[in-house]
Order: C-alpha cells, then sequence, then structure tokens
C-alpha cells in the first residue's frame, strides 16, 4: 500500500485503497499538522532550557501553540492552557487538582476517561434526554455541600449524540458547581469555546483532532490549578529547590513536569488554526447520508440515549442482535477494506445499557456494538461502500 499525499491543508494522510471510519478512537494526521512537524525538525530542541538557535526555536513555537490553542477554545484572560497526553490525561491532572473535600458529579453514560478519575464520584444513570439530563444533575448538585464539579461530555464516543452543555454549565453554576467539558468528541466536529459554553475547564486529545502526535489539554480556571501540588513532580515543574525545600513554579509550567512533547503542541495548534476557518457543516450530511443508508440493513439497529432526531456528531453504533460485532469488523476490513470498531469504547455502562435496550444483552449475545465515525476526508462513496459491505456481512450466515 502507498501513503496518499495530498496539497491542502486539512486533507488527510491517508492509506489508498482502505477506508478510515474509526475517527472516534483516532482521527487521521491532516496535512496541515504533518507540514507543520516537518517545518519544525531542523529546528527541534529542548523547551524552556537552552539559549541555543533549537531551544529557542522550540522554546518560542511551544508557547505560541498554547496561545493559538488558547484562542481556538475561547479561553478568559485568567484561564490557563496545560498541555497533556490526552483528554485521559487532563482529567486526571484536574482530578488530582481539586480542592479538598470536592465531591464530582458524572453520569454514567461517560467515557472512562470522565467516568473514573474523581475521588468521591456521586454517579448518576444514564440520561433518557436532554432534559432528564439536566433535572438528574440539578437534584445531585442542589443536596452536595463545599466544593463540587460536574463531568461531563461535550458529545458521546458511542452514540455520538451532543449534551446540553450550555444548560448544564447554568445549573452547574446556579448551585455553586463547577463543570468540566470532556470535549475529545466535540471539538472535532464543532466549535467549542470555554466563554460560549460558560464551562469552567475542557479537556480534548489532540490525536482525536487530526494532530496525532500524543497531546492533549486542559484549559480553565486558574485558582485551582495554581493551588494544587504538581502533576508531575521535576524539571520544569520546579521554579528552585534547596535542602529539603522546593519552590513550585506557577502558571501551565507547574503542571508541566519534564521535557514537554514540543511536536505534540505544534501540530496541534497547527490543527487549530487549519479548523478555526473550516467549515465542517458538510459532516451533518454526510451524517444524513450515512443514517438513511443504514436504515436499509436488516440486522443493523442504530442505538441512542436521546432518540434518533438528537442532534450528534459524525458517530454512529449499531447493535447487530445475532451477530458477533468485532467478527462483522474483522469481515468488513478483510473483505472490504473498510475499518471501523467493535466492542464497549471504553464506555462500559453505557455500551452495556445501550445493548440491554436493543434487546442483544438480553439474548445472550455478545455486549458489544460496531461503530462507525468519520470526518475530514471521509466521502459518501466511503459511506456507502461501509453500507453495503455491512450488508454482505450481515447476510452472510
Amino acid at each position: 500500500m502507498s501513503l496518499a499525499v495530498h496539497t491542502s491543508p486539512l486533507d488527510v494522510v491517508g492509506v489508498d485503497g482502505f477506508i478510515h471510519l474509526d475517527y472516534a478512537a483516532t482521527a487521521p494526521c491532516v496535512r496541515a499538522a504533518a507540514d507543520a512537524v516537518q517545518a519544525l525538525l531542523p529546528y527541534y530542541g529542548s523547551v524552556h532550557r537552552g539559549t541555543g538557535l533549537r531551544s529557542q526555536t522550540s522554546t518560542l513555537e511551544y508557547e505560541r501553540a498554547r496561545d493559538v490553542v488558547a484562542g481556538f477554545l475561547g479561553t478568559r484572560p485568567s484561564d490557563e492552557v496545560v498541555f497533556t497526553r490526552n483528554t485521559t490525561d487532563a482529567l486526571n491532572l484536574l482530578a488530582r487538582a481539586l480542592p479538598a473535600g470536592t465531591r464530582t458529579v458524572v453520569f454514567e453514560s461517560e467515557h472512562h476517561a470522565t467516568l473514573l478519575p474523581w475521588p468521591d464520584p456521586v454517579r448518576l444513570p444514564a440520561p433518557a434526554s436532554a432534559d432528564e439530563a439536566v433535572a438528574a444533575a440539578a437534584a445531585a448538585l442542589r443536596v452536595l455541600r463545599g466544593p463540587k464539579l460536574l463531568a461531563v461530555t461535550g458529545a458521546s464516543n458511542v452514540t455520538g449524540e451532543i449534551l446540553p452543555v450550555r444548560r448544564l454549565a447554568e445549573v452547574a453554576h446556579r448551585h455553586g458547581a463547577r463543570i468540566v467539558v470532556d470535549a475529545a468528541q466535540l471539538a472535532p466536529h464543532v466549535p467549542v469555546s470555554l466563554a460560549d459554553l460558560d464551562a469552567d475547564y475542557v479537556a480534548l486529545s489532540g490525536h482525536k483532532l487530526y494532530a496525532p502526535f500524543g497531546a492533549g489539554v486542559l484549559a480553565g480556571r486558574a485558582d485551582w490549578l495554581d493551588a494544587a501540588p504538581p502533576y508531575l513532580a521535576g524539571g520544569g515543574a520546579s521554579a528552585a529547590v534547596g535542602a529539603g525545600e522546593v519552590r513550585w513554579a506557577s502558571g501551565p509550567a507547574r503542571h508541566e513536569g519534564g521535557t514537554p512533547n514540543l511536536l505534540g503542541a505544534v501540530a496541534l495548534a497547527a490543527v487549530c488554526t487549519a479548523l478555526t476557518d473550516a467549515d465542517r457543516s458538510y459532516e451533518k450530511e454526510l451524517l444524513a447520508h450515512l443514517r438513511a443508508g443504514l436504515r436499509g440493513v436488516p440486522g443493523a439497529v442504530e442505538v441512542s440515549l436521546f432518540g434518533p432526531g438528537s442532534p450528534r456528531v459524525g458517530i454512529v453504533s449499531l447493535a447487530l442482535p445475532g451477530h458477533d460485532p468485532a467478527v462483522v469488523a474483522d469481515q468488513l476490513a478483510v473483505k472490504h477494506g473498510v475499518g471501523v470498531r467493535a466492542g464497549q469504547f471504553c464506555a462500559h455502562p453505557l455500551v452495556r445499557h445501550l445493548t440491554g435496550r436493543a434487546g442483544v444483552a438480553a439474548c445472550g449475545e455478545t455486549p458489544g456494538l460496531l461503530r462507525a465515525s468519520f470526518g475530514l476526508g471521509t466521502t459518501t462513496d466511503d459511506l456507502d461502500r461501509f453500507v453495503a459491505g455491512l450488508s454482505a456481512c450481515l447476510s452472510d450466515r
């Protein structure tokens, strides 16, 4: 196979003849990210640790990347942007920075990255509607005392459904809580702004945002982050070290101990710049096209939390009664050249809930789903090939 290389900054670098429909796991690299990394490699050096050309250039580009990401996320003057490894890392950082005694409210429908890091969580059942999500969050936050945080995804990595983040932020603030938004699946498809959402924190992954070089972001209010012990104790996080005494750095450096991922930050910033003016509205047409095609596939049942009319991004998951999703996914790859995902997608409680509603688990079948997800670079022909391949797999008994 040969690599398909394109010239537009928003074109993806792919493999000729193979269709990638697993963007929700890792989106392909766009030309803007690849070009930014290639341009920096001759100057690649340590960040914040040298006076030579390489170090000075690398430091400048690293901090410029932080500014670009801040603009992309609509940060406020008092916010900080901390580079992490991914969304999971970002949310664990925030969990470590919570004031003592903080209670976290989280829905069981979350990805494990948002579900698991919190020290003392209140878990709410998966909501059946946007209104129910708002009401449940309000009821839980109303009775809690002391510091509290509402953790919620922007868009489900299983169903693609968009949560009412702005309404949830209003509820959180009304009850004296803060809100963190897992935007890993939202940011690749629609603009995400801390100011517009009135969110306190947002987390995302570069590898889901067309910059697969291992960088993530936690952006939001500085006070909890500045008051917390460093996430990674070591060089960079320490401003001065004496005999038994350490003065820790302030600002983002406090939580970026060690040599930072320069290439990841620069790639992520390049994508943020390219996406700022990009028209991603055509993804809605692709989604409608895919869902219409899937309605004609016997034995494939689209799952959702809020119902078929709820707003969503380019993610569709299917229950396949009578079929093992993992086997079907393998057949799609081997026989039809289409890559999708099968399983529980690091959202086990939600997938068990959805398969149960679809009658799959009750039949004693594999409690998993088949997921197709797309974005930049996807065409209607790609989706048609997936639908045709799926029809063939399900009819091949």
